[in-house]
């Protein structure tokens, strides 16, 4: 959930043109996503019914994987799609998880 603020914070008020022009918010982004994925990944290893809560979790895990993996080939207007477009949804799915079943501490 943190990263996922994180990430709203770094682009809060930032359009596309700004974002593709800076390669200090895309790293920061990009490493966020990185959290993100490495994160949903251990939860879907200790947990399979993530899946039911998250059920795009191997995409996230996946695109995860080709940051670390294939950082030459990241597509940034594919992480500006998926932060307007999926983190929304991804941030409702974890507070609601979090609500049924808050973590222990």
């Amino acid at each position: 959930m943190e990263a996922i603020e994180a990430i709203e914070r770094f682009i809060e008020n930032c359009t596309l043109d700004h974002y593709l022009d800076d390669e200090l918010i895309q790293s920061a982004v990009e490493r966020k996503f990185e959290i993100i994925g490495e994160a949903l990944k251990r939860a879907l290893e200790a947990d399979p019914s993530v899946l039911v809560i998250i059920p795009d979790v191997r995409r996230i895990v996946g695109l995860r994987n080709r940051i670390i993996h294939v950082h030459e080939a990241v597509d940034q207007l594919i992480l500006w799609d998926s932060i307007q477009n999926d983190l929304p949804g991804l941030r409702c799915s974890l507070m609601a998880a979090l609500d049924k079943d808050p973590p222990t501490t």
